[in-house]
Parts: C-alpha cells; sequence; structure tokens
C-alpha cells in the first residue's frame, strides 16, 4: 500500500466513525429503502477512498461526503425511478414552522409525504441536506456541488415547490374526504330511520296490547 493509499484508507476510516449513521439516514430518507440505503452507504466511503485525491481540504469532508452519496443516491434513483420517501422523528426548529420544516422534522401526513415525493429529486436532496442535516448555505453548496447563489436559489425553488404541492394533496385529500362522507351518509341516514322505526312499531305493539 502506498503512503497515499495508507493516508486515504486513515482518513476515510475515520470519516466512517464519525459520519456513518448520518450519511446512512440521508440516504434511507431520500431512497425509502433502509437495505438499500445501507448497501449505497458503504458504497459513498469505498468512492471516498478512490476519490480520496479529490479531497482538497480535509476540514470540509463532512459536505464532500454528502457531495458522494448525493451522486450515489440520484443515480440510484434514476436507475430505479424510487420517488417516495418515508417519515422520520425529529423536531421542528425555531417558533414558527414552515411547511417545509414541518415535513422535514418528522409531523409528516400523508398529504405531506405525497407533496415531498412529487417535488424535483434535486430539490428534495436541498431539502434534506438543509433542513434535516443542517448543512449550512456554503456546505449546501459544496454537496450540491453549485455556487453558493445556485444552492440558495435551488433551496428556495425546492421551498416552493412543496408548498405548492402540498395545496394540491391538500385539495385532493378534501375532495377525497367529501366523497367518503357523502357515500357514507346514505347507510347512516338508514341506520337512524331504522331504529325509529323499530321503536315505532314497538310502541304500537305494546298499545294494541
Amino acid at each position: 500500500m502506498t503512503k497515499d493509499q495508507a493516508s486515504a484508507r486513515a482518513l476515510v476510516e475515520e470519516l466512517y466513525a464519525q459520519h456513518h449513521a448520518e450519511i446512512y439516514s440521508y440516504l434511507s430518507r431520500m431512497l425509502h429503502d433502509d437495505e438499500l440505503a445501507a448497501d449505497l452507504t458503504q458504497e459513498t466511503f469505498v468512492k471516498a477512498f478512490r476519490a480520496y485525491d479529490t479531497l482538497a481540504d480535509p476540514t470540509r469532508a463532512r459536505p464532500w461526503l454528502y457531495q458522494i452519496a448525493g451522486r450515489t443516491a440520484l443515480d440510484e434513483l434514476r436507475r430505479r425511478r424510487i420517488v417516495r420517501f418515508v417519515p422520520w422523528s425529529g423536531e421542528s426548529r425555531g417558533t414558527a414552522a414552515s411547511a417545509e420544516e414541518i415535513a422535514l422534522h418528522g409531523r409528516l401526513t400523508g398529504e405531506m409525504e405525497r407533496a415531498l415525493a412529487s417535488i424535483p429529486e434535486r430539490q428534495r436532496m436541498a431539502l434534506l441536506l438543509a433542513e434535516v442535516h443542517d448543512l449550512s448555505g456554503l456546505e449546501l453548496a459544496e454537496a450540491l456541488e453549485v455556487s453558493h447563489v445556485a444552492a440558495r436559489a435551488l433551496l428556495s425553488r425546492a421551498r416552493e415547490s412543496l408548498r405548492q404541492a402540498l395545496v394540491v394533496e391538500q385539495a385532493r385529500s378534501a375532495v377525497a374526504e367529501g366523497r367518503r362522507v357523502r357515500s357514507q351518509a346514505p347507510s347512516a341516514a338508514w341506520g337512524t330511520g331504522s331504529v325509529r322505526s323499530i321503536r315505532s312499531q314497538d310502541r304500537r305493539a305494546k298499545d294494541r296490547h
């Protein structure tokens, strides 16, 4: 093993110990498949070892890892066309939670899950990295391989896409709920009327006796 390979192995082993859990969590949320996420987490660190010479600054290793994990996730998403999200636990930060913060910190409804699933993959990635994994503006840009300005613009589009998608899903849920209520109303009315009819007949029978 060469000196560079030994240095790469030592660094990646250290990064694995520090960041394995969060990279796995990120991939699990992106892919909605825990077993696949575990495999791709291992693949991410193998790729990190191979790409050691692309890490110019070891102090910036975390966004570099997310960059590699993000590429790996997108490759898999494109290959398998996985577009669903999984709910996760966590507390929303701040006092006035935005739509994306509610979605990304655990208070997920079916509507929110469907809304998240419908926005573009890169936008979902930006939301996850910024809101769940707390990457700063510069770290987000590094992880997404874009400029700081472009990362901020992508995150803004992602938040707006989520808001719009949520409105659509809420409207669909309202329509579905209206149909459900209407479909149940006749049977409920019949049930009430039937009980009253039975009671009335019972009273008349008693009166005749």
